[in-house]
This record gives structure tokens, C-alpha cells and sequence, in this order.
């Protein structure tokens, strides 16, 4: 088992910043259309986070065009080119889902202010 985990903790990528459920965050992730390559920004709220060590994801959740789209990413992943935290989001809750029934102002999280 030693073995297997060494192997995982080569693959912790260890340059993003840390974040948690409820921030708002900004992921550019990296796109292959054919031979080409771009960056594509997703902005949302982080709803959950799962999994562990080098396995673990994240979910974030975002409106687009009156419909709530959520895309899950793999935390380690080599085609997340940077992740920007935009605001810390004051919650007291470990998942959100209870955002995917609200609307408007409700599904907003609010800011956390440090003093």
C-alpha cells in the first residue's frame, strides 16, 4: 500500500492555491480541438468537494443563460492551467446542493470578511 501512495503523491499538484466549498473561483482549463490548444475560463461557486490525495475533485456550479450548468474537474489534473479563488464564500455546509434549487439573489453565497 506504501507504494501506491508514493506513487499518488508524486501526482499532488501542489501549485493551486487553497480553497473551499463556497468560494467563488475562476478555473482555466485547457481545451484540445484537434491540433490546437486553448485556455477556456469556467466561473462559479465551488458546491462540493470529494475524494482524496490524488484522486480528489471539485465541483463548481454557475449560471449560464438562466440555467444552472455544474462542471466537475479533477483537482490534479495537468489541463488546469491556473485556478483563481475571486472571493471566500461564508458557508456551514460541507456540500450545496441545496443551491440548485434557489434562484436569483437566494443562490448567491455570502462573502466571508476577515477582520
Amino acid at each position: 500500500m506504501d507504494y501506491i501512495r508514493a506513487i499518488e503523491d508524486e501526482q499532488v499538484n501542489k501549485d493551486l492555491p487553497k480553497f473551499n466549498v463556497g468560494d467563488s473561483v475562476s478555473v482555466h482549463y485547457r481545451i484540445i480541438e484537434g491540433n490546437r490548444q486553448r485556455v477556456q475560463v469556467f466561473d462559479g461557486t465551488v458546491i462540493k468537494i470529494q475524494g482524496k490525495s490524488s484522486r480528489k475533485t471539485f465541483t463548481v456550479r454557475r449560471i449560464s443563460y438562466g440555467i444552472g450548468v455544474e462542471r466537475t474537474f479533477p483537482l490534479n489534473s495537468p489541463r488546469i492551467a491556473d485556478l483563481v479563488v475571486n472571493r471566500k464564500g461564508k458557508v456551514r455546509r460541507a456540500k450545496l446542493y441545496y443551491l440548485r434549487d434557489r434562484q436569483g439573489k437566494a443562490a448567491k453565497v455570502k462573502e466571508k470578511i476577515n477582520y
